[in-house]
């Protein structure tokens, strides 16, 4: 049994000097709740490594390395371990963090080979670490925590240590350490995988299905890319400065790095066993004129359209849920939340994990999440595999931690950029029902996409 180390730092309003220092690592990783969220979490060089590709996970270890071509979810859950106690008010102990890519669904449902991948990249791509920064905004106190698993981190902790210590006292008490222009500059016009024409055909084939009874929603989605030059971290600081959001990230891979905006929590788990998700449905823009604004909020609120879409999500979790969970709950459906370019209808379901489970189980019965897929789940994800011409990849699978001490929490990756070989890639979608009407679908995909989309235009 290893003891777990917790030692003060100073705190940093703005933790982004914190990770300055290690954004050019390989596997360095933020999990940035953006000031509305509680906690930021920092980490790099991972003891160990799990990538998934074509089938095989890659289990990369310092020193030795293996592959499986078994569950990834179950290699996770062994790899992590014996649980260990946790550290009160501190989420992350140490643990995996990482990305969980929407096609890694493959290896759980069997699904069509159609759409064609637009980058080389895993379908899991999870870091070890034994080590973390992590700040709670609510008590303003960040601390660096160890669990002695790895011999590489217990040697270099004093050091580690000293180094934030010392970056951190040189700066203002703010840290604030935000880049006034973005360092990304586009080299061309944005494109689409989708004309408006492919997408009208698309969205009347959706239609046909739900017409048909073969579904009743369908989240259809376009992917933007531009060729770029420039620092990606330095253009995330730019973003998380104009587009504040709970559950935002920075994953820096050897193979791509994940700028990730997301306003959506897909899966929550305490050490205790309380599970929480809280899908998003509905979806209105933001307008520059206040009372535009609120007659746009408020129209999303009384939508009928918009909460039969919510509505349908929160049945489908309250059933995935129901899996791994007993006591499973919806305590608030349809709650309004506001941000920098959108509205969003917001719901949260609960449920209380029974003890043979662990966060991993629900990772892996939940997904991927029921908010960018459709309902019923797995034919909804044929006919996005039918109806979208390249693969999703990151986008709409999660970004998570999963803490030694049992606890996780996960976003749903939306508003996620890929930036790979002077490339970026975003994308947008949006749920069709029955009633959806062509336009007003179209037009709501660059509504969310306009976070990145007034970015590079």
């Amino acid at each position: 049994m290893t003891t777990a180390r917790v030692e003060s730092l100073p705190y940093l309003a703005d933790i982004s000097p914190y990770f300055t220092h290690f954004a050019d690592q390989a596997w360095s990783v933020l999990l940035d709740s953006g000031g509305r969220g509680r906690y930021d979490i920092i980490s790099a060089n991972p003891y160990c490594t799990l990538t998934t590709q074509q089938g095989i996970t890659t289990i990369q270890h310092r020193d030795h390395q293996q592959h499986s071509q078994r569950d990834p979810f179950t290699l996770l859950r062994e790899q992590l371990g014996e649980l260990t106690p946790s550290l009160p008010n501190i989420p992350f102990c140490g643990g995996a963090m990482g990305y969980f890519a929407y096609d890694l669904g493959r290896y759980l449902e069997k699904l069509p080979n159609i759409a064609q991948p637009l980058a080389n990249l895993p379908d899991m791509a999870v870091g070890l670490y034994d080590w973390a920064i992590v700040t709670d905004h609510q008590q303003q106190q960040t601390w660096l925590v160890g669990q002695g698993r790895d011999p590489v981190t217990v040697q270099g902790w004093d050091s580690l240590r000293q180094q934030l210590h010392t970056l951190a006292t040189n700066l203002s008490p703010t840290g604030a350490n935000v880049t006034t222009t973005s360092p990304l500059h586009p080299l061309a016009p944005i494109s689409s995988n989708m004309s408006k024409a492919n997408y009208a055909q698309a969205f009347q084939q959706v239609k046909a299905y739900i017409q048909a009874g073969d579904c009743y929603q369908i989240n259809l989605a376009q992917c933007f890319s531009l060729p770029v030059m420039g620092d990606a971290w330095a253009g995330y600081q730019q973003l998380r400065a104009q587009n504040p959001v709970p559950y935002g990230a920075f994953l820096n891979y050897p193979f791509a790095t994940v700028l990730s905006c997301s306003p959506e929590q897909f899966l929550a788990v305490t050490p205790q066993g309380q599970v929480q998700t809280k899908p998003i449905k509905g979806t209105r823009p933001r307008h520059s004129n206040p009372e535009q604004d609120l007659a746009l909020a408020q129209d999303l609120q009384h939508s009928l359209k918009d909460r039969a879409e919510n509505l349908m999500i929160v049945d489908l979790l309250r059933n995935d849920l129901s899996k791994t969970c007993q006591q499973v709950r919806v305590p608030e459906l349809f709650a309004l939340e506001s941000f920098a370019t959108v509205h969003h209808l917001v719901s949260t379901v609960t449920g209380q994990l029974r003890p043979q489970y662990h966060a991993t189980d629900v990772l892996k019965t939940c997904f991927p999440g029921g908010s960018i897929t459709g309902a019923p789940k797995i034919r909804a994800m044929e006919i996005i595999d039918a109806l979208e011409p390249h693969r999703r990849g990151v986008y709409c699978g999660s970004i998570a931690y999963i803490s030694f001490d049992g606890g996780m929490d996960s976003n749903i990756a939306i508003r996620t950029a890929i930036h790979q070989n002077d490339t970026l890639r975003f994308w947008a979608g949006g749920g069709i029902v029955y009633d959806s009407m062509l336009e007003s679908e179209y037009q709501e995909t660059f509504d969310k996409a306009k976070a990145f989309l007034k970015f590079f235009t």
